[in-house]
């Protein structure tokens, strides 16, 4: 009886260091179970666990068009390289933990701190939605974004300097392409964060704490030009472009943020090339520096009802604090890279168990083609191995209504 009481009484750090050598969420969910103590000691959301989730939202049969109206979600551990391929079956294998999320007719458009950012296709609201403790966080609807009106028909925005009139549910689909914040609510009920919203492939909106609408970010960027990424580093925005310029902004102020003039010259090998589409990613790093992540896609096929493609391989800049000069590096180390939908991260290998360094770890964010619903759209998400220039494609033969995405502490 004596044991069994001390086991009750556990110390509450010593608890937290038994969580923290949990990587799987479905081991870290009985604990709270072994007695009351331990549940009311232990958070809904593990701390320690650092490793990075796969969200896989599951819909219909395998290679039939992108269809959103399922809300199965499931959500698997980090792979390794050396794995096999996940397939259509292993969504159903030991080690995936399986969420019941209300995501019918909802779209993923980011993933950051733990929480997803969804778009109603129908309500074309923009919530925040913490996938484990089922919370959720209105952010200022699409109607509110800079140039967009609707009047419950139709709606008219701007994809590029282009201006279209279509249907709601097509807009709804097509507008909003990433959305990032720059930290997790402190509460429930506390919105004391700030979110920027890539729409319209080349414009940008910020949010702040209580506002009901979103306000324009203005670059002075050529009309044509198409923005790839933005994050949120050391309090400024940061937002590159198809042409890899860099775009930064100072949110140390009271209205708005103020747009800094960035000298920093891109690198000449990263403009898109004839068939192969260069996706730009923007990583902070602890040391201060930036990485500039430019993934080269292949398109495969190009008729009226098929898109494929095949990310051939990854190059990587650095910028260095106070530095005005990209430089390329070939390793990471024993670091690896998540990119996607998600906030782009840089990841200790040692914060996970079977997990290597210098690795990509990928989804797949082609906006644009996962709206087709007459198109068979084939989905690219893998791991990429810098070390010989490897790629393992993953979940290649699922469909999804929309793509996986990455759930980060």
């Amino acid at each position: 009886m004596g044991e069994v009481d001390q086991w009750e009484n556990i110390h509450e750090d010593m608890l937290n260091q038994i969580a923290k050598r949990l990587y799987s969420y479905d081991d870290y969910l009985q604990l709270p179970l072994v007695c009351k103590q331990w549940n009311s000691k232990l958070p809904k959301i593990p701390n320690g666990i650092k490793a990075p989730w796969l969200l896989v939202p599951i819909g219909g049969a395998a290679k039939e068009p992108f269809k959103a109206g399922k809300d199965i979600c499931h959500v698997s551990q980090l792979p390794t390289i050396d794995e096999e391929t996940v397939d259509t079956f292993s969504v159903e294998e030991k080690g995936i933990y399986h969420l019941k999320l209300e995501l019918q007719y909802n779209l993923i458009r980011g993933s950051c701190h733990g929480w997803l950012i969804i778009v109603s296709i129908y309500e074309g609201t923009i919530r925040m939605l913490n996938p484990l403790t089922k919370v959720c966080l209105d952010l200022p609807p699409i109607s509110t974004l800079p140039n967009v009106n609707d009047d419950g028909d139709e709606c008219s925005y701007y994809l590029g300097p282009f201006k279209y009139i279509t249907d709601i549910v097509y807009a709804y689909k097509i507008i909003v392409w990433k959305v990032v914040i720059n930290s997790a609510p402190i509460n429930d009920n506390n919105n004391n964060f700030m979110a920027v919203a890539l729409y319209g492939a080349a414009h940008l909106a910020f949010y702040k704490s209580n506002s009901r609408k979103w306000i324009k970010l203005t670059t002075n960027a050529n009309p044509y030009t198409y923005f790839q990424d933005v994050i949120f580093f050391q309090e400024k925005i940061y937002i590159i472009d198809d042409n890899g310029q860099l775009y930064e902004f100072d949110t140390n102020t009271k209205a708005e943020p103020v747009r800094i003039t960035h000298e920093v010259t891109p690198p000449s090998d990263v403009v898109t090339q004839e068939e192969v589409t260069n996706l730009k990613y923007l990583i902070g790093c602890a040391d201060g520096s930036l990485l500039m992540v430019v993934r080269h896609v292949h398109n495969l096929m190009q008729q009226d009802n098929q898109r494929s493609y095949e990310t051939i391989k990854f190059d990587i800049y650095e910028l260095k604090k106070n530095a005005n000069t990209w430089s390329r590096i070939t390793s990471l180390g024993n670091y690896v890279l998540v990119i996607g939908f998600n906030g782009s991260v840089q990841m200790l290998a040692d914060d996970f168990s079977n997990c290597k360094g210098n690795q990509i770890f990928f989804t797949d964010n082609f906006v644009d083609d996962q709206t087709l619903d007459d198109v068979v759209y084939y989905h690219n998400i893998g791991i990429f191995n810098l070390e010989d220039e490897s790629c393992q494609t993953v979940l290649s033969d699922v469909n999804f209504f929309c793509p996986p995405v990455w759930i980060l502490p």
